[in-house]
């Protein structure tokens, strides 16, 4: 039986590429928004690598890597923070970023050679395509895509609007 009082949390997709700036940048609303709403907002990362970054596919299939040793978020954001360096040096990069956080890095080289993650990615890749993502970041919450690609400006009060509405009432 469940409690009437109980809802599920609002999902935020987060259509994410970890060779991105802006992607970089956006970290400050995602932090924003777990603050605010804890629990109540799911924040789920999408993979969007643009052909643009040639590592930037490596980087998602790490993130996977990442999530898989229950570090996606710290590892994410540690790698957002050094773009310009995984631009410049590519895939030790990815590793470096690994053992800092004190991950298998053994592990991250071999999934990245092995392509463990190879098909995460693309399903993440091939849905963006599907529901208009272009560039990222992108947002999708309640069925509802919000571009930040070519400025975030008021993506966050938009979510929150999102997701503070009342529910709608079913017809």
């Amino acid at each position: 039986m469940s409690d009437s009082t109980t809802t599920s949390p609002a999902v935020l997709d987060v259509w994410c590429e970890l060779q991105c700036p802006d992607c970089r940048t956006a970290l400050d609303d995602i932090r924003a928004l777990r603050a605010r709403y804890g629990d109540r907002l799911e924040i789920r990362l999408r993979h969007f690598p643009l052909e643009k970054n040639r590592h930037a596919y490596a980087a998602a299939q790490a993130a996977e890597e990442a999530a898989a040793q229950g570090a996606l978020w710290p590892y994410v954001e540690a790698v957002l923070a050094r773009t310009e360096e995984l631009a410049a040096r590519g895939e030790p990069v990815l590793i470096e970023v690994a053992r800092e956080l004190g991950l298998d890095a053994e592990e991250f080289d071999t999934a990245l050679i092995d392509g463990r993650h190879f098909l995460t990615v693309d399903a993440d890749q091939a849905e963006g395509k599907a529901i208009g993502v272009t560039g990222t970041p992108t947002y999708e919450i309640a069925g509802r895509r919000l571009d930040g690609g070519k400025s975030q400006d008021g993506l966050r009060a938009r979510i929150e609007e999102i997701v503070d509405a009342p529910p709608a009432a079913d017809a």
